[in-house]
């Protein structure tokens, strides 16, 4: 008993040791804690050369790497599905192979200048929506966090309200949507993705987790978020630094992206893809610097101990000397600094003079405006300054291919490709007026100094000088397309060997008009039907093959230069294809006599021969209709007397198939007979393509259909056949 009442007794002495020291660590803790709370922490005060910039609260951080580092969908924000094709779409991303995932920070640095441009023109008629400070300031900013693996695009541009974010990041699908995703199945290139308008799913070839924090003037900040996995969420900003306006995205690179956290690898991308954009882009960069610091006690003072071992000899005078002249000791160390580098500083190209500019800047430059990063370069650019009443600078570009969607709904969309700056602001990329539609096709820009500034766009729509910016260049554009032929040697065989030589040294340039009428040559005829001022300078451009063409492509001025003595109109026949076409029996007598005859094949040639009555003073006569005269022979009036009672006969018997009429004629050789259309009705062929369209009316077309004329071949022994022969000829026609 004794023995557990001591164990107990040193028991209780040791807890009381113990408990007094916990206590004053709580006490200590406890201590700390008010500490804290009675100096919260505070926003940074400067982060480098721009004030502000990307800084956060450092409280912020914590709660914020705290939800990155979880990667899930904030509990408190509202819940979004992802519209059917955006989630298609986003599927292929992320389940890419594509090797080029460089294409997101061009994307998004596009989209960043996009939202400038369209805050700067709203200044234009309101300054007051730029604000004041750093966020009237027009510019890109980009910051890395190598620790928390996040990369920052931010711009101080228009910025997305609430609905916006809805709109245009998730539920609704663009027009470009679906488009792209058919063309991704088909060349699995995702690097036209711009062109689609799609551009911002792309940050998914190197994020898992992306955040899109937006102001707008109109409304609060709010914050997008999504994984990619089908849903996004939107929820009300208050934790985030206050943006101003403008947008912030931030991406969670994946572990197989750790590249882009690299400042050089940035600053190549910039470099390569975004150099020609308009506005400032800075990096927040590290850098070294050598700084000069006071040298430390123990080195100054062996150093005064060695000078005073060597300098035990010297005279009294010469220690004051030293004295005098002693400084301050100090040492070089070198100091890392971070501070904003501009990364693009090239001028605007349509600024310089064209000798200056290299070939390799204006395809840059193409690539920039079109958001066409292929490999292809451009056909052909036109720079030029206009002067006089109206001034103006203009860059235009052919592409390499034609826009997908070139021809579908021709008439009903607006699909200018021309952006109009005004004093190197931009305006709009929306003008139907700088260019007809049959070269809406053609990519460029054009800066005015003589436009006003400080009007709406409808007003600016209505203004004088548009019409003469558009007559210049319309008349640039169809030089341009004109140069690509006379520098083609292909196009170049019927000329003088000097012309061959100055135009055939390039290989490059071989072949690429027969190129540009492959993609682009139907807007060329559309021009001829819509645009009768320049209706000849684009019948200049006209290719087609012929009986004598061998295959190739040739021009109206080819086909004149080969022009039998005596021929007055130019011969041409409609059909579906060429090897119809070769065999038909209009081309008999043609061929037999040495002319040659066009081919039009392309649905759009029969509404063009509509409008192009005449080329240099030559009449377009289609041989399968009346109006045909290749020369009168000495017995033709002999003949058509001796046969007057048969043709008579059969133009009685056919009354009822609709042939107006029955002759003789010497349009044949081979073929027994056959019926031309009247001169001012529909062709055969026209009467096709009609028919086919999907909501004809047969009643309505009646009055516009020709009646057939019977031709008869002129001195064949077929004439001399008798009724019952010609009865079963007549049965196999029609």
């Amino acid at each position: 008993m004794k023995k557990w009442t001591l164990a107990s007794v040193l028991f209780l002495l040791c807890l009381l040791f113990l408990f007094p020291d916990q206590g004053r660590k709580i006490q200590v803790n406890a201590e700390d804690d008010s500490d804290e709370l009675a100096n919260p922490p505070k926003v940074e005060d400067k982060l480098g050369a721009v004030p502000n910039g990307l800084s956060t609260d450092s409280d912020v951080v914590k709660r914020e790497s705290e939800s990155m580092s979880k990667k899930s969908l904030r509990n408190t924000a509202e819940k979004f599905e992802f519209q059917a094709e955006v989630s298609r779409l986003m599927d292929i991303i992320i389940n890419s192979l594509y090797s080029n995932k460089d294409i997101f920070l061009r994307e998004l640095i596009s989209n960043a200048s996009d939202a400038l441009d369209k805050i700067r023109f709203l200044s234009l008629t309101d300054k007051e929506v730029l604000g004041e400070g750093d966020t009237a300031k027009t510019e890109i900013l980009i910051k890395l966090d190598k620790e928390k693996r996040i990369l920052s695009i931010r711009d101080r541009g228009i910025g997305m309200t609430k609905e916006d974010l809805i709109k245009n990041l998730g539920t609704i699908a663009k027009s470009g949507t679906s488009a792209f995703v058919e063309k991704m199945q088909t060349s699995g290139d995702l690097n036209l993705i711009g062109q689609f308008g799609v551009g911002f799913y792309s940050v998914y070839l190197v994020a898992d987790y992306v955040e899109v924090i937006s102001k707008n003037n109109e409304d609060k900040q709010y914050v997008w978020e999504s994984k990619a996995d089908g849903q996004f969420a939107i929820s009300e900003d208050t934790w985030n630094e206050p943006l101003g306006r403008g947008t912030e995205i931030r991406l969670h690179l994946r572990e197989e992206a750790g590249e882009y956290l690299e400042e050089a690898k940035l600053k190549d991308l910039v470099k390569k893809y975004s150099e020609f954009i308009n506005f400032p882009i800075y990096l927040w960069a590290t850098k070294e610097v050598e700084k000069e610091v006071p040298a430390d006690d123990d080195e100054s003072s062996d150093e005064e101990e060695t000078k005073e071992s060597s300098s035990e000899e010297d005279t009294e005078e010469e220690k004051e000397e030293e004295e005098a002249e002693k400084k301050p000791k100090t040492k070089t160390i070198k100091e890392t600094t971070h501070e904003w580098e501009l990364l693009n500083d090239v001028k605007a190209i349509w600024l310089r003079n064209p000798k200056e500019v290299t070939d390799e800047e204006y395809t840059k430059f193409y690539q920039s405006l079109a958001k066409d990063f292929s490999d292809e370069k451009p056909m052909s650019w036109s720079h030029f300054t206009a002067e006089g009443d109206v001034e103006f600078k203009a860059v235009l570009y052919i592409p390499p291919k034609a826009p997908q969607d070139l021809y579908e709904s021709y008439y009903n969309s607006n699909k200018a490709s021309i952006k109009l700056y005004v004093r190197r602001v931009f305006i709009s990329d929306e003008f139907d007026e700088l260019l007809p539609k049959y070269l809406s096709f053609l990519q460029g820009l054009v800066d005015s100094d003589t436009l006003p500034l400080n009007v709406s766009r409808e007003m600016l729509q209505q203004h004088s000088s548009l019409k003469t910016i558009k007559k210049k260049l319309i008349r640039k554009a169809l030089d341009m397309i004109r140069k690509i032929a006379d520098e083609d040697p292909d196009e170049n065989e019927g000329k003088d060997k000097k012309d061959v030589e100055k135009s055939g040294d390039d290989d490059e340039k071989k072949g690429q008009y027969t190129k540009f009428w492959n993609e682009f040559g139907k807007s060329i005829k559309l021009g001829i039907i819509e645009d009768a001022a320049n209706r000849n300078r684009l019948a200049k451009l006209l290719r087609f093959e012929s009986t004598k063409s061998g295959g190739k492509l040739t021009s109206l001025d080819q086909y004149i230069s080969r022009m039998k003595s005596g021929q007055k109109d130019i011969f041409y026949i409609t059909g579906t294809n060429k090897e119809q076409l070769e065999k038909s029996p209009f081309l008999e007598r043609l061929s037999k006599k040495g002319y040659e005859v066009i081919f039009f094949t392309d649905p759009v040639d029969e509404y063009l021969m509509q409008y192009l009555m005449d080329y240099e003073d030559k009449k377009f006569q289609n041989v399968s209709k009346e109006g045909l005269k290749l020369g009168k022979d000495s017995k033709d009036k002999e003949v058509k007397e001796n046969f007057k009672e048969l043709t008579k006969w059969w133009k009685g018997t056919l009354a009822s198939e609709k042939v107006d009429d029955v002759k003789i004629s010497n349009r044949l050789a081979d073929t027994p007979c056959v019926v031309v259309t009247s001169k001012f009705g529909w062709s055969a062929n026209m009467e096709r393509i009609m028919q086919a369209q999907t909501l004809s009316d047969a009643n309505k077309q009646a009055y516009m259909r020709g009646k057939g004329c019977l031709r008869l071949t002129l001195g064949i022994p077929s004439l001399r056949s008798s009724v019952r022969e010609w009865q079963l000829i007549l049965r196999y026609v029609f």
